[in-house]
C-alpha cells in the first residue's frame, strides 16, 4: 500500500499537533513544522510513529524554502500555523502593526508555503490542501451575530475570511491538476490561541475534520467551508 506523505504546520500544540497524530495514526508519513528544532523534536518523540521534526517558520522566506528543499513529494498539505491577539478588539482599537503581524502567518505565510510545496504536492497522484480557518471569519455569520464577539477581534477575523477567499481561489486554479483545497472551522478549542479559547473543546475533535478533508477521495468536494463535524459554513 502507498504510504501518504503529510506537512503540518504549527504542529507542535494544539490542533496542529492533534491533526498531525492522527494523520500519523492513520498511516501517513507526517512532517511536524515548527518555528524550532527543539518543539518539532519534542512533539515528534511524544507522536510516536512516522512523524518527522522539520524547522519551518511560515513567516521567513529562507526556512520556508529549506523546508521545501527537503521534500521531494508531499500528498496533504496542512495550513495550520496560525496567531490572534490575546484580547478582541474593534478594527478601531487594534493597530496597524497588530494586523500586519496577524496577516503576516495568517495570509502571508499560507500562500508562501503553499506556493513554495506546490511542486512537491504536484508529484502526488491525490494533492489534498486543508486550510485551516474559523467559524468566526464567515462573513454571512458575521452579518447576523449577536453574540459578545460581534466586531471583536477584528485582525484575527478578517485575515480568516481573507484566507477562505485564498481557498477558494486555489480550488479553483488547481482543479484542474487533480487538487482538492477546503476550508476548516475547527471551533472554540482548548490551546493558547487567546484568551476566549481557554474555555474551548478538545483540539482532537477539530483534528478529525481536518483529518477527513486531507484524506478526501477523488469525489470529495473541493474549494468549500466546513465545520469541523462536516457541515458546511456560509462563506
Amino acid at each position: 500500500m502507498e504510504i501518504l506523505t503529510a506537512l503540518v504546520t504549527g504542529a507542535n500544540k494544539g490542533i496542529g499537533k492533534e491533526i498531525a497524530r492522527q494523520l500519523v495514526q492513520a498511516g501517513l508519513t507526517v512532517y511536524v513544522g515548527s518555528r524550532t528544532a527543539e518543539r518539532a523534536e519534542h512533539t515528534v518523540a511524544d507522536i510516536g510513529g512516522d512523524a518527522r521534526p522539520l524547522v519551518l517558520d511560515v513567516t521567513d522566506p529562507v526556512s520556508i524554502a529549506s523546508a521545501a528543499d527537503r521534500i521531494a513529494t508531499l500528498d496533504v498539505l496542512v495550513n495550520n500555523a496560525g496567531v490572534s491577539p490575546a484580547e478582541g478588539m474593534g478594527a478601531q482599537d487594534e493597530d496597524v502593526d497588530t494586523f500586519r503581524r496577524v496577516y503576516e502567518t495568517n495570509v502571508f505565510g499560507v500562500v508562501a508555503v503553499t506556493n513554495a510545496l506546490l511542486p512537491a504536492l504536484r508529484r502526488s497522484v491525490h494533492p489534498r490542501i486543508v486550510n485551516i480557518s474559523s467559524g468566526t471569519g464567515s462573513l454571512a455569520a458575521a452579518a447576523t451575530e449577536h453574540s459578545g464577539f460581534r466586531g471583536a477581534f477584528a485582525s484575527y477575523r478578517s485575515s480568516k475570511a481573507a484566507l477562505n477567499a485564498l481557498t477558494l481561489f486555489y480550488a479553483q486554479s488547481l482543479a484542474s491538476d487533480g487538487f482538492k483545497v477546503n476550508a476548516l472551522a475547527p471551533g472554540l478549542r482548548r490551546t493558547d490561541l487567546n484568551a476566549a479559547a481557554a474555555a474551548g473543546g478538545d483540539p482532537a475533535e477539530a483534528a478529525a475534520g481536518a483529518v477527513r478533508l486531507a484524506t478526501l477521495t477523488d469525489d470529495g468536494p473541493s474549494g468549500a467551508f466546513f465545520s469541523w463535524e462536516g457541515t458546511p459554513v456560509p462563506w
